[in-house]
């Protein structure tokens, strides 16, 4: 059993590592150190805990058997999940930590407690209310976020009447009960009203947002569920799981942030519903429909543009990470710079369903990070680019977000591929993208249409550049 300040320097040191973490995870190419810290800050901070005042006698039977469970299904699930399951993955582990801090906030409330005075009593309280309400939104919300991104539950927005105001009723109804759970004596009952209306407030945010929005609800249940373990850490008078609440929370708050910047669009309007909706556009218009045929292309005509060609830019999306073609996507990038052909990478901020979802696929299958680029540093260079290639994206390269202001996602920055001299455009079909959105750029005359599965074309195209 260690001391209490032997404790409480393990859990500096254990914060520290924390924050060492976020900061390599910054970058891809620190990306692995920062893992590491995070792994090595975890094993201090189980370890301090494990050995200090607060477990003793049979604590240790129970603490031993959860860790080992634990460990076993997070590596069962870590092996198994694919990358291009990893979203649904990360909404699952946000809605754990959305339940750990409702059932620690009424465990909290349950335990018998002296408190040096009445104030002390009711900020505990407060910490309890706000702790089990966070938590029982982000457990809900991260829920229904997992089926949008596993497609068990529609993409497309909830639109019920006056919904705003449903949000509005429900936050007020649970601030009287906040009252009621600080004032009445039998207050267990206003609190688990509370939950209930919570979740069911969670429930109603996310499936009020499109599909076409959901890397910002990733983020924003990221935050969600720091701000819930920090609450945790209030009720429970853990200085470290504060911390790495904090932590979690306002990196999540900044990552949402940013990814709301790269789609225009604020972070209520988010919150409040995106876009991809079936409702009226604005000032009343029509969104413009497509018009035109559109031009196939054959996997040896495809080759022969990329042979021809000296500056060459692939663009991602979600498509090459279903097709698992991210590997001869990097062969193919390694065949044409032998050719002495500058091959790039254009990144959009919300491509995939996950933030910097499409790096590290790239980073997996060894892409050399120098050649990955983001939207704002490679969007001036496709009017001086001589081909295109399109894998799988759909909403993060539609036209219609500039010029037309009907659009769903009118305003929404995108890859403005349509500039190349030739854009190809691998999809299985004809199909809109994940926002529900329809996209003339498959239209245009510079535009060639790849059809089929990703994986095929790509393994295709591979063979024919090795020959």
């Amino acid at each position: 059993m260690i001391s209490n300040n032997l404790l409480t320097v393990a859990y500096i040191v254990a914060s520290a590592f924390f924050i060492l973490s976020l900061g390599g995870l910054s970058n891809p190419e620190t990306s692995r150190r920062g893992n590491l810290f995070g792994i090595i800050g975890m094993i201090i901070a189980v370890a301090a805990t494990a050995f200090s005042a607060q477990v003793s006698g049979t604590g240790y039977g129970i603490l031993v058997a959860t860790l080992v469970i634990g460990s076993i299904i997070g590596a069962v699930l870590a092996a198994r999940v694919a990358m291009t399951s990893m979203p649904e993955l990360v909404a699952v582990l946000h809605s754990f930590v959305g339940l750990a801090a409702v059932l620690v906030g009424i465990a909290s409330h349950l335990e018998h407690k002296t408190f040096a005075s009445p104030t002390e009593k009711t900020i505990h309280e407060i910490e309890v209310f706000i702790g089990v309400f966070i938590g029982a939104i982000t457990f809900t919300g991260s829920i229904i976020a997992f089926g949008k991104l596993r497609a068990i539950i529609s993409s497309k927005p909830l639109m019920l009447p006056a919904r705003h105001w449903l949000n509005l009723i429900m936050i007020l109804v649970c601030v009287f009960l906040g009252y009621q759970f600080l004032t009445a004596e039998n207050a267990l009952t206003p609190l688990l009203i509370m939950t209930g209306i919570a979740a069911v407030l969670g429930v109603h945010l996310v499936m009020a947002i499109g599909g076409g929005d959901m890397p910002v609800v990733v983020s924003m249940l990221n935050s969600y569920s720091g701000w819930a373990a920090a609450a945790a850490g209030f009720m429970l008078s853990n200085d470290l799981l504060i911390v790495t609440g904090a932590l979690v929370g306002s990196s999540g708050a900044i990552l949402s942030a940013i990814m709301c910047k790269a789609m225009n669009r604020s972070f209520i309007s988010v919150i409040a519903g995106g876009f991809g909706t079936d409702s009226s556009s604005p000032s009343g218009q029509t969104p413009q429909e497509p018009q035109g045929e559109v031009t196939p292309i054959s996997v040896e005509e495809t080759v022969h543009l990329l042979k021809s060609a000296r500056h060459v830019i692939i663009v991602p999306g979600y498509g090459m990470a279903v097709a698992q073609a991210q590997h001869a996507v990097a062969e193919i990038t390694k065949k044409l710079r032998e050719r002495k052909i500058e091959v790039r990478f254009g990144i959009h901020p919300v491509a995939g369903r996950l933030p910097g979802h499409m790096n590290v696929l790239l980073a997996e299958a060894k892409v050399p990070y120098d050649i990955v680029l983001e939207m704002d540093e490679i969007n001036e260079d496709f009017p001086e680019t001589d081909v295109v290639l399109v894998i799988g994206a759909n909403d993060t390269v539609n036209p219609s977000a500039l010029d037309d202001p009907s659009s769903p996602i009118a305003g929404m920055p995108v890859l403005e591929v349509w500039k190349a001299a030739f854009t190809i455009v691998m999809k299985r079909g004809m199909a809109s993208g994940y926002a529900g959105v329809e996209n003339p750029l498959f239209f245009k005359e510079n535009t060639r249409m790849l059809f089929g599965d990703a994986k095929k074309n790509v393994d295709a195209i591979l063979a024919e550049l090795i020959r």
